[in-house]
């Protein structure tokens, strides 16, 4: 699964890279959590637009909001049969940007959070969904994480990790034309492990009310 993540690059890189447009501030974040905004990538058909979105997908069937914590990820094996994921999955995929993720390793009665990043210290994206929600008062839009087996990096803290799309599938992923499932599918695999790194970080992790550089520390303890 993916539950917490970080944002922390300055958006001049963040646009340059992923060449969007924004009208709004991105303000740093290091422990991103459900339920909080991210940011969003999508397109209009002509642009990648930047957008905030709630984390936490609530399918526009839904009677309210409190589905949304169920939703903060989609298992890519199952993405094109179940109700909430399969009509988004055809029109509604998106990028969600960052530049670190955590997961937490067992150890007996503990677990020891750990972050993992790219080699190159370079942002990236996750495959995510989004919906709109419109029986509250204004329009909701809200997005999931897509998720895959574990590659060789990762498998010995959990057994999932998010989908990190590589820069040469980001269009067809952003094309709400293209609906081949099946091409579609072959891109929620695990990412080249051989590109990433992993190190144990603070247990302010833990806890969503800590939202700083120390979240990022690599803890040398271990």
């Amino acid at each position: 699964m993916c539950g917490r993540f970080s944002l922390a690059t300055d958006q001049e890189i963040l646009q340059d890279q992923f060449n969007f447009i924004l009208n709004d501030e991105i303000l740093n974040r290091y422990n991103i959590a459900p339920s909080q905004n991210v940011l969003v990538i999508g397109s209009n058909g002509k642009e990648r637009v930047g957008t905030k979105m709630k984390w936490g997908l609530v399918p526009p069937w839904s009677k309210d909001t409190k589905i949304s914590h169920k939703m903060i990820n989609a298992r890519s094996e199952t993405i094109d049969e179940k109700v909430s994921f399969k009509n988004p999955f055809l029109r509604k995929r998106c990028l969600i940007l960052s530049d670190g993720f955590y997961e937490w390793k067992k150890n007996g009665t503990e677990k020891q959070p750990y972050r993992f990043k790219m080699k190159n210290n370079l942002p990236f994206a996750f495959a995510g969904l989004w919906e709109r929600w419109d029986k509250g008062d204004t329009p909701l839009f809200t997005c999931t994480i897509i998720t895959t087996k574990a590659n060789a990096l990762t498998e010995d803290v959990h057994d999932r990790m998010p989908v990190i799309l590589p820069a040469d599938s980001h269009n067809k992923w952003l094309d709400r034309n293209f609906q081949d499932m099946k091409q579609l599918k072959s891109l929620l695999i695990p990412y080249n492990e051989e590109e990433m790194e992993k190190y144990p970080v603070s247990n302010l992790v833990n806890s969503p009310h800590n939202d700083s550089a120390e979240c990022l520390e690599r803890l040398n303890s271990l």
